[in-house]
C-alpha cells in the first residue's frame, strides 16, 4: 500500500451554502486549505477532485423520495409543506438553489476518499467538506442534507465487505450516523459530545447501544458541559483503544467536528487546540495498529470559522503526513490575507494560550462525572475482558 495521503477538494464545495447569515460556512475549507499552503505542507500533488454521488449511491442510505424532494427542492418546485415534511426549508436546513448538486459532490467526496483508500492508492484521505451526520434515511436535519458518512460506510460494506469503526468526535451527537448502523454488527459507532441535555440533537446517552444483532457495537460518552482538555481526552483516549481493540476494525473513518472548542458559538464545551493535536494522532495510531494504515477523515462542526477550524483541521493533514510544521507562529502570509475579511483577530501561533478563559469552577465535580459516564459506557467491554474463562 502506498504511503501517500490525499486531500479531497475542489472550489464547487463552496457551494454547499444555505444563506450568508447561516452559521454552516464551508468558507472554512478555504481558510483551512490556505493554511496548509501557505504553511509549505500541501502540494496541488497532494489533492484530487470530489466527484458526484449518483443516485443509487445516495440511495444506500436515503430514501429515493427523499432525494427527489431535494432535487425539486433546489428549482423552486417544492412547496415549503412539502419541504418541512423532509426537514427542508427549515431554520437549521434552509432550502437554496441547486441544492442536491452541491450535496451529492459532498457526498461524492467522502466517496472519492474510500476509493483512494480502499483501492490503495493512498494510506489516509482527508475530505473536510464532508462529516454531515445529522442527516436520516428521509430527512434533513442540523445543516446536514445527505448524509455522507452514512453513504461511504454502507458503500464500503457493500463494495468493499469492510467492517468500519466509525468515530465522531463533534461536540454534537453524530445520530444519523449511529441510527444509519443501529443493529448492524459489522459498523460500530463511538461518539464523544457534549451531553444533550442542553444541545441539539439531544440524543447520544450511555444506553445508546445499538439493539438486535447491532447490541453492543454503539458507544457513547455524553460529557458534561464545560469540559476541559484534560478531562476530555482522558475519555476519547481510552474509549478508542478499547473500543478499536474491541471491534477490530478493516477501516477507521473518524468525523473531526472543531465544535468541542471554547470560542465555539454553538456549543458549550472548554477544550482548546491541544484535544485538536491528539484527536488525528490516536485515529492515526489505531488505523495502523488494525487497519493496515486505512483512514478516511471528514469534517463536520465547526462555527468559528477564523480561530478554530483552519488550525484544527490543519493538524489533521500534518498528522496524517506525519509533517511536525505546525508548532509556533502562523505563517505572517496567511494571517496578512485573512486579517482583512476577518471579523475578529486572528491566533498568531498553531495553539493557544494557556489562559485561553477563565477557570472552570466546577472543574473537579465535571472531571468526575466525565468518568463515571466513561465508565458506563465502556462496561460492556471491560466486564467481559474480566470473565473467567471456562
Amino acid at each position: 500500500m502506498s504511503g501517500r495521503s490525499v486531500f479531497v477538494f475542489s472550489e464547487e464545495l463552496l457551494n454547499y451554502r444555505f444563506n450568508a447569515n447561516h452559521p454552516f460556512n464551508q468558507q472554512r475549507l478555504k481558510l483551512t486549505l490556505d493554511l496548509l499552503k501557505k504553511n509549505g505542507s500541501i502540494s496541488d500533488n497532494d489533492i484530487i477532485a470530489p466527484r458526484t454521488a449518483s443516485m443509487d449511491e445516495l440511495c444506500l442510505v436515503h430514501d429515493p423520495e427523499y432525494v427527489q424532494a431535494v432535487m425539486k427542492a433546489g428549482k423552486g418546485e417544492l412547496s415549503a409543506e412539502k419541504g418541512e415534511s423532509y426537514g427542508l426549508g427549515t431554520e437549521d436546513t434552509p432550502v437554496f438553489p441547486n441544492m442536491h448538486e452541491a450535496s451529492a459532490l459532498l457526498a461524492g467526496g467522502t466517496l472519492t476518499a474510500v476509493d483512494a483508500v480502499m483501492e490503495e492508492k493512498a494510506e489516509h484521505a482527508l475530505h473536510l467538506g464532508g462529516g454531515l451526520h445529522h442527516g436520516f434515511r428521509g430527512k434533513a436535519s442540523g445543516f446536514c442534507i445527505y448524509n455522507d458518512s452514512s453513504v461511504a460506510i454502507k458503500y464500503m460494506q457493500e463494495k468493499y465487505k469492510a467492517r468500519v469503526l466509525y468515530v465522531d468526535t463533534d461536540a454534537h451527537h453524530g445520530d444519523g450516523v449511529q441510527w444509519s448502523f443501529y443493529d448492524d454488527p459489522d459498523v460500530c459507532t463511538l461518539s464523544i459530545h457534549e451531553t444533550g441535555r442542553y444541545l441539539f440533537p439531544g440524543t447520544g446517552n450511555v444506553n445508546e447501544r445499538g439493539q438486535g444483532k447491532g447490541y453492543g457495537f454503539s458507544f457513547n460518552i455524553p460529557v458534561d458541559a464545560f469540559t476541559e482538555d484534560e478531562s476530555w481526552l482522558d475519555a476519547y483516549s481510552q474509549a478508542i483503544t478499547e473500543v478499536a481493540d474491541f471491534f477490530k476494525p478493516d477501516v477507521i473513518l473518524t468525523q473531526n467536528g472543531a465544535d468541542a472548542h471554547y470560542f465555539d458559538p454553538l456549543t458549550h464545551l472548554s477544550s482548546t487546540m491541544k484535544i485538536f493535536r491528539e484527536i488525528p494522532k490516536l485515529a492515526h495510531r489505531v488505523a495502523h495498529q488494525y487497519c493496515n494504515g486505512r483512514w478516511i477523515a471528514v469534517g463536520g462542526g465547526g462555527y468559528d470559522i477564523w480561530r478554530v477550524v483552519p488550525r484544527a483541521w490543519a493538524l489533521i493533514w500534518h498528522e496524517m503526513t506525519e509533517n511536525s510544521n505546525c508548532y509556533g507562529s502562523l505563517p505572517k502570509e496567511w494571517l496578512e490575507e485573512w486579517q482583512i475579511s476577518a471579523p475578529i483577530i486572528l491566533p498568531k501561533e498553531w495553539d493557544d494560550p494557556n489562559n485561553l478563559y477563565e477557570p472552570i469552577p466546577r472543574k473537579p465535580e465535571i472531571t468526575e462525572k466525565n468518568a463515571k459516564t466513561l465508565e458506563k459506557a465502556l462496561y460492556p467491554i471491560r466486564s467481559h475482558k474480566k470473565l473467567p474463562t471456562t
